[in-house]
C-alpha cells in the first residue's frame, strides 16, 4: 500500500515537472532555481526540473517520428 503511494507521487511529480518544461519550451519562462538559499534543496528542484526535461524530449522525439502526428503549418499564436 505504501510502496503504491509512493510510486503515484513519484509520477505526479514528474508529470508536473513534465508539464513545467512544456511552459518552458513553449514561453521561455522558468522557475529560477537559483533564487532557492539552501543548495541541498536547489538541487533537488535543479533534478526535479531536468527529470521534466528528460521525458518532455523523449515524448517529442516519439511524436516528431511517428506517423501519427504532423507539423502544423500555421505558426502557433
Amino acid at each position: 500500500m505504501a510502496l503504491g503511494r509512493l510510486v503515484h507521487y513519484a509520477f505526479d511529480a514528474v508529470l508536473l515537472s513534465t508539464v513545467v518544461a512544456g511552459v518552458r519550451r513553449s514561453s521561455g519562462l522558468s522557475p529560477d532555481a537559483s533564487a532557492i538559499s539552501n543548495p541541498t534543496v536547489r538541487s533537488v528542484a535543479e533534478s526535479f526540473l531536468g527529470a521534466g526535461e528528460t521525458v518532455f524530449n523523449v515524448i517529442q522525439s516519439t511524436a516528431v517520428n511517428s506517423s501519427y502526428f504532423k507539423k502544423d503549418p500555421r505558426p502557433p499564436t
